[in-house]
């Protein structure tokens, strides 16, 4: 189990998250202490919509990356195949990918702030969804919500269910898609 394996140790896959949590709240810091006070409810709400964005980006990697594109789709499989191992993308890999395909560009387009604001938001949807992605194999949930997605989600592991259920924290897309 190297950095870039898929499969991970306790240690690579709670650090995973730590990462990413330590991440976010370094940007948030950053904008809530040097962002023009002008500024700042632009930013808040943008970090929010950077929230609400993860879930269809989360129901479109699911569905058309993970389960349709090589080689994700074999490694994928991994997961299905042993849905109780700690497999997960390696942050080496995911952390360009938030950096090359969100952060870059909107930088590019808009500035910092904005970059840093939507970044935040979309990867504390994206930590939301680990950590109920996780529950799901690994808890014993007590709250109903939180019962219903690993419902959901053992539903979309099993043999009987075919394709869909796709959404990991929410039926939405996979409603509005009918899978």
């Amino acid at each position: 189990m190297g950095l870039l394996s898929i499969e991970h140790s306790k240690l690579i896959y709670v650090g995973d998250l730590v990462a990413y949590a330590i991440g976010v709240s370094l940007m948030s810091a950053w904008m809530a202490f040097e962002a023009p006070a002008s500024r700042q409810l632009a930013l808040w709400l943008t970090m929010l919509l950077g929230l609400l964005a993860w879930s269809p980006v989360e129901y479109i990697v699911h569905r058309f990356v993970l389960h349709g594109l090589e080689p994700f789709r074999s490694w994928h499989a991994v997961h299905h195949q042993r849905p109780g191992a700690l497999v997960g993308a390696p942050t080496l890999l995911t952390l360009p990918a938030f950096f090359a395909l969100v952060f870059a560009p909107l930088w590019w387009l808009a500035d910092a702030w904005l970059a840093c604001a939507f970044t935040a938001g979309l990867i504390s949807g994206y930590l939301v969804y680990a950590l109920v992605h996780h529950g799901a194999h690994h808890g014993r949930p007590t709250l109903p919500g939180l019962k219903q997605r690993q419902r959901m989600h053992a539903l979309h592991h099993s043999d009987q269910a075919g394709r869909g259920r796709y959404g990991v924290t929410s039926d939405w897309w996979d409603w509005l898609c009918r899978t």
